[in-house]
């Protein structure tokens, strides 16, 4: 039922915002200011302290009715409080996830914990889209309540719009606090290259991606990027343009990394700025993350061959393998 504004005051504000998670209650508005709506009308007035958690908990009064329209709908903005953050991943859009409910901050059972979920995530952060969704507490373990386990379609635009067993159920300890990997996460890129791990750096600062001059970039600086993307080591940097000048704004303030930096934004930068064009575009081939193991065999020298690129591990394809293949294995 839509809400006639003559039988809502603050008080009953104060719970909804409450009951939904959404902070304080900013504004409460009147004279349809969200459209009308075409459900029947709610016309007893609603008589709540402002304390109570639900608005059903609210008295309202038999006796007295409003003669109230469609035009006479009340909206409320709430403060939004944030519902969800990431913790412990030294990044806003990667860490162990946490959910703001009843106005405690808590963790998510990692129990059918996939990527549909880490999609929910991604959105409600603007964080673009997901990349991993990790278990076990790969982030570290949490404290606090462990407040849902959820089951996203991944089409929700919040966390809590998921199906789960209820607040506070779930069979988890903080061992199983789930963690998510967005793909805005990262600070560097490496653009028009042969695969991801080679091609054209481009830094983001304050929302907007830069081509790197190859002026203000150097060995210690490579280091990181390729460690940021998840690329190995640092095998050449390429000046000239090498690959293509690209078209976005230059990046030209020298980069200070000493080369053990986890991501080139924890970098400092020298104020002092070199003056460079397109033609000074820097690139940067990495190794790319490789490694291999042997699985499910008698001992650590036998078993299927799986093989690890860009932090995933796969099998290898039996065609053409032979003793030669086998040999460089070994």
């Amino acid at each position: 039922m839509s809400v006639c504004d003559a039988v809502f005051d603050q008080q009953d504000a104060e719970v909804v915002c409450r009951e939904l998670d959404c902070g304080a209650p900013v504004q409460v508005l009147g004279a349809a200011a969200f459209d009308k709506g075409d459900t029947q009308m709610w016309t007893q007035e609603i008589q709540c302290r402002g304390n109570e958690s639900q608005i059903h908990r609210c008295p309202t009064s038999v006796s007295v009715k409003s003669n109230c329209s469609q035009d006479n709908n009340v909206r409320l903005v709430c403060a939004d409080s944030m519902n969800v953050r990431v913790g412990g991943g030294n990044s806003r859009c990667a860490g162990r996830v946490e959910v703001h409910h009843r106005g405690q901050w808590g963790t998510v059972c990692d129990d059918d914990w996939d990527l549909a979920d880490a999609a929910v995530v991604c959105r409600e952060l603007d964080c673009g889209e997901p990349v991993d969704a990790l278990s076990d507490a790969h982030f570290g373990p949490g404290s606090g309540p462990i407040w849902m386990s959820a089951l996203c379609s991944g089409m929700e635009s919040t966390l809590k719009n998921c199906r789960s067993a209820g607040w506070g159920t779930h069979t988890c300890t903080h061992n199983s606090d789930a963690g998510v990997i967005c793909s805005d996460h990262k600070h560097s890129r490496l653009i028009d290259g042969p695969h991801l791990c080679s091609g054209r750096i481009e830094l983001n600062h304050g929302n907007t991606w830069y081509t790197v001059c190859d002026a203000v970039f150097d060995q210690q600086d490579a280091e990181v990027v390729c460690r940021e993307l998840d690329c190995g080591a640092p095998v050449q940097v390429l000046g000239a343009a090498a690959f293509d000048k690209g078209d976005t704004q230059m990046w030209t303030q020298e980069i200070q990394c000493r080369g053990n930096e986890s991501y080139i934004s924890f970098c400092p930068t020298s104020s002092f700025k070199h003056n460079c064009t397109h033609e000074n575009a820097i690139g940067l081939l990495c190794s790319g993350h490789t490694d291999l193991r042997l699985v499910n065999g008698q001992d650590s020298c036998s078993g299927r061959v799986e093989h690890q690129y860009l932090s995933k591990w796969g099998t290898v394809c039996d065609a053409c393998w032979d003793m030669r293949a086998a040999s460089v294995l070994c």
